[in-house]
């Protein structure tokens, strides 16, 4: 079961390459009343790297730069530091809970462990789809965060089959914040398209 998840994880990783993904995050600090929400383009490169092009902004300045701007640079330097987040053997222990039937299709729910305690690595569930393999679900906590500004985070990320492949759709995702206590993000990702277009430059930029 894990080599035949590896395999459609490749192929899916293989796909997302090369594309563009419009998504909106929103981000509230419930402690200071404050929120906002990003509309952004995320793009992946042909060799993996992660860029963002801000498209608009709306709400409180001080989420914009001080969580949501963060929370983008940290995912934009683990990226670029070159280490494999993949869910691997060599990464993560696996262990089989069970099955259950979601939206009228069987999945495999597997428990993953990681092997070491590094950035971009979780403790939680993964959830495969009995037919393809692809993953459909995936929640857990993150045993390192990759900002001393983030003291926890614990999240949520549901996956949509099309053409057999697995498209991210959300991202639910609590982190403890320093200064600011706890923080919510959510990315709703809208559109993911493979047209080849000019690469944005690295990290969060506004558009004039």
């Amino acid at each position: 079961m894990v080599s035949r998840f590896v395999q459609a994880n490749e192929q899916q990783q293989s796909v997302l390459r090369g594309g563009t993904m419009e998504l909106d995050m929103d981000a509230s600090v419930p402690k200071l009343k404050k929120q906002g929400k990003l509309h952004a383009l995320k793009n992946i490169s042909k060799l993996g790297t992660i860029t963002y092009h801000a498209l608009g902004f709306s709400g409180d300045n001080m989420v914009k730069t001080e969580v949501i701007a963060r929370y983008l640079n940290a995912e934009l330097q683990a990226n670029q530091g070159g280490t494999n987040f993949s869910i691997t053997p060599q990464n993560y222990k696996f262990k089989y809970k069970g099955m259950e039937n979601v939206n009228g299709r069987d999945v495999y729910i597997l428990h993953v462990t990681p092997r070491q305690k590094k950035v971009g690595l979780y403790k939680g569930e993964l959830w495969l789809d009995s037919q393809t393999y692809m993953p459909v679900r995936e929640s857990g906590q993150f045993v390192k965060t990759p900002s001393i500004f983030l003291k926890k985070m614990e999240f949520v990320q549901s996956f949509e089959i099309q053409d057999g492949v697995s498209i991210p759709q959300k991202l639910e995702s609590k982190a403890d914040v320093r200064f600011f206590g706890a923080v919510q993000f959510t990315i709703n990702y809208l559109k993911f398209s493979k047209e080849e277009g000019e690469t944005v430059a690295s990290g969060v930029t506004d558009q004039q």
